[in-house]
């Protein structure tokens, strides 16, 4: 039911061609009874939603357009596996519905255009990341930034245990598994061959790494492109990485069993290992900036950005982050930026539109904390030529 959220699906809303476009955000929350109020907030945005569409269509319609998203609001199911975020987009062509690691505003908008902010801005952000936790019985991956860290719901077409993954392959009388206390509240396993067949074992765990390593890959790491942190017990660590592929796993990781920790233990954890690789990539991004603006191939000036955005001359634009620029983009006869309605801010700014346009020519935007921005202007750009 729920669509992975990539750089990809954001092209495909950003091109959607029917009218109108139905865009619902708003905060969710993962346990009882915090997420009781989530339902109730969802339909009152659908009554937002109908009576703005009341306007602009006949009844029949508005019946059609609306048919799966209050199918979604009736569902149960859902709603008691939801995340920190929602994202719910409508159109005649498309339904799409993403769960969000991190908390949105609530907002309902009937456009010409699905309002993708919220969700290019998310992509846009350099500190993303995944933690793989490992045993050598299952694994769990998770999502997080800076902030947060969230456990990834995955679907059920991916093995994420070794009798799922290896089947029929498993070796007859594989283990029996004794648990025994570890430092620092981790466990760990004590295997038992029957009949020998302790090395039978490790060739199943070695397989199983194998298939783990490469699900996460296809399906996870290539698509984001997030640095991957392995959270396993130590003796796990030179296998998994020996065997894997991968290349956005980090050479550094948690030694810690991932399910022997509160998930925001985990989080800080995590952080730990992807703080200097943040910053490093923070570094390289405004450094390769500062190396064309010196070669007359940059600019942090908002009239010659515009001007190369709307040629599809810019390569990399860097954003600054909870910056808002009050003004549309150039009005095309004018030459002139036009003043947005500033009591409705989570609509448009002027930085979002020109991000916007440049993820349309195929450019690359990344969201800066103001602290590293080389800019004061609120963006700096890179030019392809």
């Amino acid at each position: 039911m729920t669509t992975k959220l990539t750089p990809e699906l954001i092209k495909e809303l950003l091109a959607e061609t029917a009218k109108p476009c139905i865009s619902l955000y708003m905060p969710t929350h993962r346990s009882h009874p915090e997420n009781i109020q989530d339902t109730i907030r969802f339909k009152n945005l659908l009554k937002k939603v109908k009576e703005s569409l009341s306007e602009k269509l006949p009844a029949g319609e508005i019946t059609e357009l609306m048919e799966p998203i209050e199918a979604l609001g009736e569902n149960k199911d859902f709603w008691n596996h939801t995340t920190e975020g929602l994202a719910v987009l409508r159109s005649a062509e498309r339904f799409v519905v993403i769960h969000l690691p991190v908390p949105v505003g609530e907002l309902a908008i009937v456009s010409e255009n699905f309002h993708t902010r919220s969700l290019r801005r998310y992509l846009q952000s350099a500190d993303r990341y995944h933690v793989l936790g490992l045993s050598q019985h299952e694994f769990n991956l998770y999502e997080g930034n800076r902030h947060a860290l969230v456990e990834i719901v995955l679907q059920e077409d991916i093995p994420n245990t070794i009798e799922t993954a290896l089947g029929d392959e498993l070796t007859d009388g594989h283990v029996t598994v004794a648990s025994y206390g570890g430092a620092g509240g981790e466990s760990s396993n004590m295997h038992h061959g029957h009949g020998g067949k302790k090395d039978e074992v490790d060739i199943d765990a070695d397989r199983f790494f194998a298939i783990v390593a490469d699900t996460v890959h296809r399906n996870f790491s290539n698509p984001s492109g997030f640095p991957l942190v392995l959270a396993a017990l130590t003796e796990h660590h030179d296998r998994f990485q020996q065997i894997n592929e991968n290349p956005m796993l980090l050479p550094d990781g948690i030694e810690i069993n991932a399910q022997s920790v509160s998930i925001k233990k985990l989080a800080t954890l995590a952080w730990e290992v992807m703080e200097p690789v943040y910053f490093k990539k923070l570094e390289d991004i405004v450094g390769k900036y500062q190396q064309a603006k010196a070669n007359g191939l940059g600019s942090d000036n908002i009239d010659d950005v515009t001007d190369a955005a709307e040629s599809g001359r810019v390569d990399t634009l860097l954003i600054e982050e909870g910056r808002i620029i009050a003004k549309r983009l150039r009005n095309k006869i004018t030459g002139t930026f036009e003043m947005m309605d500033l009591t409705q801010p989570k609509l448009d700014d002027l930085l979002d539109d020109i991000g916007e346009l440049v993820n349309k020519m195929g450019g690359t935007v990344w969201i800066i904390p103001q602290d590293k921005m080389p800019s004061t202007s609120g963006l700096a750009a890179i030019f392809r030529y």
